[in-house]
C-alpha cells in the first residue's frame, strides 16, 4: 500500500502507526455490498491515469447514476462516451494499465478510492449495456478504500447533463463540434 516516499513522510510525521492501522483495518481487494451500492448510485468519478513515460492525467468522468458498474467481486466497468477524440486517458490505459479512481459523494460526504488494471473493451455485447458506449473500460481492482470525507464540500446535484447518456434520451451534439475551427476534421459518423 505504501512506496518509500509515502512512508519517508510518514515517518517524518509519525503517521506510520496510523496509516499501517489504516490500511489494515480498511483497505480490502474485494468490493463490500456496501462499495457497490455507494458505486453505482453515483453520478460522476474522477479517472487518475498515467502514460507510458509516467506522466499523470487526472479526468472526470460523469453519466446518469449507475453508469459505473460492479460486475463481481473485484471489477467494475464503466462506458467511455463520445468525447473530444483526444483519446488521453483511454490511450493511457493501453500502454499503462495501472489506474485509480476516486468517487466522492457532496451530497452525503464520502469517498472510496479504488486502485486497479483497466482493460479497454469493443465488443458488441458489453457497448450494448451501457447506453451510448463507445468503448467500456473494465478495472480489476488491486486495492479499495475509503477516504476522510471531512475535506467534501457541501454540494448537490440539481440535475444530471443534457450530454448523460441515458436509455430513452438523444443527447445533443456538444456545441463546440459546430465551432468552425473543428468542423472538417470531426470524425464521419457510423
Amino acid at each position: 500500500m505504501y512506496h518509500a516516499g509515502a512512508r519517508q513522510l510518514q515517518d517524518r510525521f509519525d503517521t506510520r502507526r496510523l496509516a499501517d492501522r489504516i490500511a489494515e483495518q480498511l483497505s480490502r481487494e474485494r468490493f463490500s455490498a456496501e462499495d457497490r451500492s455507494f458505486i453505482e448510485s453515483q453520478a460522476l468519478f474522477m479517472l487518475a491515469s498515467a502514460d507510458a513515460a509516467g506522466w499523470a492525467e487526472c479526468s472526470y468522468k460523469g453519466g446518469a447514476p449507475g453508469f459505473v458498474r460492479v460486475l463481481d467481486e473485484r471489477t467494475l466497468a464503466f462506458p467511455s462516451y463520445d468525447g473530444n477524440g483526444m483519446f488521453r486517458s483511454l490511450g493511457n490505459l493501453l500502454v499503462n494499465p495501472k489506474v485509480g479512481l476516486l468517487f466522492i459523494d457532496f451530497e452525503q460526504p464520502r469517498r472510496l478510492r479504488v486502485q486497479g488494471i483497466a482493460t479497454l473493451h469493443d465488443d458488441a455485447r458489453l457497448l450494448a449495456s451501457f447506453e451510448g458506449a463507445q468503448r467500456v473500460v473494465t478495472v480489476v481492482a488491486e486495492c479499495i478504500f475509503p477516504n476522510c470525507p471531512r475535506y467534501i464540500h457541501p454540494m448537490r446535484r440539481v440535475a444530471l447533463s443534457e450530454h448523460a447518456p441515458r436509455a430513452g434520451h438523444v443527447p445533443p451534439d456538444a456545441a463546440w463540434k459546430q465551432f468552425e475551427m473543428f468542423r472538417d476534421v470531426l470524425p464521419r459518423r457510423p
